[in-house]
C-alpha cells in the first residue's frame, strides 16, 4: 500500500466511526520533483491515501463488484466506455479493457474474472473471457438489468419490455422468453438458496418465478404498500443466508422488507431524500450476529438494523451522486462506485473487521485517527423557526422534542412527517398533479417536431396549408393500408414549392388583405381586428418633405386649425434588427382631403362607402345633400359665411339673403323692433316686408307698424 501523510479523515455518526481511506484529491503520477515537493503544504494531499493504485476512471464510474472468490474487483466505467480489473493481493490494476457502446450492467459468470457478461447500451450483450471478447449479441429491446442462473446456466435479461429473455449460454441459443404483467421491467434478482426470481416492473409490481415449471408464482403491488401508486420497484435483494426475506427498493426512496411467506412487509424505511433505491445489501460478519441492511440512492448510503429499523450510520460521499456501491464480503471495507473520477473507501470497524488482504489498516486507522470531525444525528430532521412556525410546532421550542442546533432545531422525522400531514393535508394530491404533469410534459419533450419556415406573404395561408398537410398524414398513419392505396396530391408543402404558387407566396401584390369588404363577408368569424383609422385616412409623408417647416400667420386662426388637422405626427414605429442601432425619426401622416379628415373626426370607417359601385356613391352624395336638419322646430335651413366681414366693404358686396321671418321664431332682442316695411339703414342690414322686423346698427323704415 503506497501512503503519504499523516492522518486520515474520521467522522462519527451515531457514535459509530467511519475512517475515510480513500477519495481524497488524487493526482497524476508524472508530476515533477518540484511540483511533488510543493504538495507537502497541501492539507488533503497530506491525508491521502491510496488503498489500491489506480483506483479511478476518467469521467465516473457505474457499477462496482468483487468476484466471489473475493480476489478481485471489478469497476465499469466512462468515458470512454471501458472495464478494469485490479488484483487486490498485488493492490493494483491487472489489466483494462474497452468496449464499444457503455455498460449499463454486467455479471460475473465464474468464481473469478475469466468470464464476464455485460449489458451494453446498444442493446447488445457481450461475453469476455480471460483472454478477451469472446461473442456479442442483441436482444430485441433496450436492456435494463442482467442477472445469471447457475443451476440452468440460463443469462436473463431484463429491458424495455413485459419479456424477460433467456440467453442459454450452455447451448448458445435464447429459449423461451418469460412473460409478465408489467409494461417494462426494470430490475430483476435471483436467490441463491432456492434458486426463485424476482423482477421488479414500472407499475410498482413486484412478480416472481420458478424458472424449473418458468411460470409465475405470485405478485405485490409494492406501490400499495408504501401509499404512493405512482412509484416504480428499482431495487430487489434476497437474504443470502435462509432467503426467507427479501428486500425492495421504490422510486421514492423507500426500501420494504418482505417475508416470502406474507404479502404485506413486515419493515419499511424511509431514506427520505425522495431519490430512487439504488442498490441493496445484506451484510453478514462474525462482528454481528445478525445481518446488517445496506441501501443506497444517488446522495446518501444507510446502514440499519433490517429487524428494529434502527439506522447504524450512514454514508454521504462529497466527491458526487452515487451510481453503485460495493461491500467486501465479511469485513467492513465499502468502496463506492460515484459520478466523478474517484472511487473512494470508506472503513467502519462497527461494521466488520478490515480484509485480510489489509488487515494492517485497522492498526493504521488506530495511528492516524485525529479525532471525530463531524456529528450527525440519523432519523432526524433539521427546521428552521420559519419551518417551525409554518407548521404549527412553536409551543415545542425548549421542550425535549426540539433540540437546538446553529439556527434551527432537530425534530424526530416521524413527529415532522405526521405534522406537515397535519398542516398540509393535501399536500399528497398536490404532489401527484405535479407528477402527472411532469410526465406529460416529459411525453411532449419526446416527440419528434418538424419546424418549416413560412414565406413572408400570406404567412396565414402557408400555415394552414401545412397544418391540413399536418392532420392528413396523422389520418394515413392511422389507416396505413388506406394511405398505400391512394396516392397524396397537392399537399401543403408541395404548394409552397411549386414554381406556379411561387409568386402567391413571394409577391406582396398578391397577399390576401384581411380588412377588404369582399374578405369580411367570406370569412366573418376571421375579420375581428378592425383597420386602424390613421392607415385608413392618411398618408405617410416622404422623408424629404416632413423635414420642411410650414409657417403658419398667426392671424388666420382657420388655417392653423386646418393645419393641425392636415399633418399628424405618430410614435415612431419599431425598427428592424438591421436598422436597430440607427437613430429613430418620428414618422409624419398627412390627411388625404376634407372628407376623410371629418371622418377621422368622427371616428368613422369609409370602407363600405368605398365598397359601393360609382353610381350608388353618387346618388348617396346627392341624397345627403338634399337632406336638412330636422329637430323640433320642423325642417329649417340655416346657411352662413364663414369668413369675417373685412372692413370698408358695404353690405352689397355678399348676395341678398333670405331673411328669417318665415321661420316664425322670437326676436332675441326686443331693441331691434322698428316700423315700416322697407329696408334699414346704417351700419348694419335689414330688410322688412310689410309687418316685418329690422336688424341693423341704424334705424329702420317701412310702411306699416313693426313687431
Amino acid at each position: 500500500m503506497a501512503s503519504q501523510g499523516g492522518s486520515m479523515k474520521v467522522t462519527a455518526i451515531n457514535g459509530v466511526k467511519m475512517y475515510s481511506v480513500s477519495g481524497q484529491r488524487s493526482f497524476p503520477t508524472w508530476l515533477t520533483p518540484k511540483k511533488l515537493k510543493a504538495l507537502r503544504k497541501d492539507s488533503e494531499y497530506m491525508r491521502r491515501i491510496d488503498l489500491i493504485q489506480d483506483l479511478n476512471f476518467n469521467t465516473a464510474a457505474t457499477r462496482i463488484k468483487s468476484t466471489p472468490d473475493g480476489e478481485y474487483i471489478i469497476v465499469s466505467g466512462t468515458y470512454p466506455p471501458q472495464v478494469k480489473v485490479y488484483e487486490l493481493r498485488e493492490l493494483s490494476l491487472k489489466f483494462e479493457r474497452h468496449l464499444v457502446a457503455e455498460i449499463i450492467e454486467f455479471q460475473v459468470l465464474g468464481d473469478d474474472y475469466s468470464k464476464l457478461a455485460f449489458l451494453c447500451a446498444d442493446r447488445s450483450v457481450c461475453l469476455h473471457a480471460k483472454y478477451g471478447s469472446h461473442y456479442s449479441l442483441r436482444i430485441p429491446r433496450m436492456g435494463r438489468d442482467i442477472v445469471y442462473d447457475r443451476w440452468s446456466c440460463d443469462l436473463i435479461c431484463a429491458a424495455s419490455s413485459p419479456d424477460l429473455y433467456r440467453i442459454n449460454l450452455e447451448q448458445g441459443r435464447f429459449f423461451a422468453s418469460l412473460n409478465t404483467r408489467s409494461p417494462a421491467v426494470n430490475v430483476i434478482c435471483r436467490s441463491p438458496v432456492h434458486g426463485l426470481l424476482a423482477c421488479g416492473g414500472e407499475d410498482g409490481a413486484l412478480e416472481c418465478f420458478d424458472l424449473r415449471e418458468k411460470t409465475s408464482v405470485g405478485r405485490i403491488d409494492v406501490a400499495t404498500h408504501t401509499g404512493d401508486t405512482d412509484q416504480e420497484v428499482t431495487a430487489i435483494r434476497f437474504e443470502e443466508t435462509e432467503s426467507f426475506q427479501m428486500a425492495v427498493g421504490t422510486s421514492s426512496g423507500q426500501v420494504l422488507i418482505y417475508d416470502l411467506r406474507s404479502s404485506r412487509p413486515f419493515r419499511v424505511k424511509d431514506h427520505m431524500y425522495g431519490s430512487p433505491i439504488l442498490d441493496i445489501k445484506w451484510h453478514s460478519t462474525l462482528n454481528a450476529s445478525r445481518p446488517r441492511m445496506i441501501t443506497a440512492d444517488n446522495r446518501v448510503v444507510r446502514i440499519w438494523d433490517p429487524e428494529t429499523g434502527e439506522g447504524m450510520t450512514s454514508i454521504e460521499p462529497a466527491a458526487g451522486s452515487i451510481n453503485d456501491v460495493c461491500v467486501i464480503r465479511n469485513s467492513g471495507l465499502m468502496l463506492m462506485a460515484l459520478e466523478s473520477t474517484q472511487i473512494p473507501s470508506y472503513f467502519i470497524p462497527s461494521l466488520g473487521p478490515a480484509p485480510k488482504w489489509c488487515s494492517y489498516l485497522e492498526n493504521l486507522t488506530e495511528e492516524l485517527e485525529e479525532g471525530a470531525q463531524t456529528t450527525i444525528y440519523d432519523d432526524f430532521k433539521f427546521v428552521t423557526k420559519e419551518d417551525l412556525e409554518r407548521l404549527n410546532l412553536t409551543n415545542l421550542i425548549g421542550t425535549n422534542l426540539l433540540r437546538a442546533y446553529m439556527h434551527g432545531f432537530f425534530i424526530d422525522y416521524r413527529l415532522y412527517l405526521k405534522a406537515k400531514s397535519m398542516a398540509d393535508p393535501f399536500a399528497y394530491e398536490a404532489y401527484r398533479q405535479q407528477r402527472i404533469q411532469e410526465k406529460i410534459e416529459a411525453g411532449r419533450a419526446a416527440r419528434i417536431t418538424i419546424k418549416r419556415k413560412l414565406p413572408k406573404v400570406n404567412q396565414d395561408l402557408a400555415a394552414r396549408l401545412l397544418a391540413t398537410e399536418n392532420d392528413e398524414d396523422r389520418e394515413a398513419s392511422v389507416k396505413d393500408h388506406a394511405s398505400k392505396k391512394k396516392k397524396k396530391t397537392g399537399t401543403g408543402s408541395e404548394l409552397l414549392k411549386d414554381e406556379r404558387f411561387a409568386a402567391m407566396f413571394n409577391d406582396e401584390d398578391f397577399e390576401v388583405n384581411k380588412f377588404s369588404p369582399e374578405y369580411v363577408s367570406l370569412h366573418p368569424s376571421e375579420s375581428k381586428k378592425k383597420p386602424s383609422l390613421v392607415e385608413e385616412h392618411f398618408e405617410p409623408v416622404d422623408d424629404d418633405s416632413a423635414e420642411e417647416e410650414v409657417s403658419v400667420s398667426d392671424t388666420d386662426s382657420s388655417d392653423s386649425e386646418e393645419l393641425s388637422f392636415n399633418k399628424k405626427r405618430v410614435k415612431p414605429e419599431r425598427k428592424s434588427e438591421k436598422h436597430e442601432g440607427a437613430a429613430r425619426v418620428p414618422r409624419l401622416y398627412e390627411v388625404k382631403d376634407e372628407r376623410h379628415a371629418q371622418a377621422f373626426r368622427n371616428q368613422v370607417s369609409l370602407a363600405k362607402e368605398h365598397a359601393l359601385p360609382l353610381e350608388e356613391r353618387i346618388a348617396a352624395a346627392e341624397k345627403k345633400a338634399n337632406e336638412s336638419l330636422k329637430g323640433q322646430g320642423g325642417s329649417r335651413e340655416i346657411s352662413f359665411i364663414s369668413h369675417s366681414l373685412p372692413e370698408g366693404n358695404s353690405e352689397s358686396a355678399f348676395p341678398q339673403k333670405r331673411g328669417i321671418q318665415s321661420l316664425k321664431l322670437k326676436p332675441e332682442r326686443q331693441a331691434f323692433k322698428m316700423r315700416g316695411g322697407g329696408g334699414g339703414r346704417g351700419g348694419g342690414r335689414g330688410r322688412g316686408r310689410g309687418g316685418g322686423r329690422g336688424r341693423g346698427g341704424g334705424r329702420g323704415r317701412g310702411h306699416g307698424r313693426g313687431r
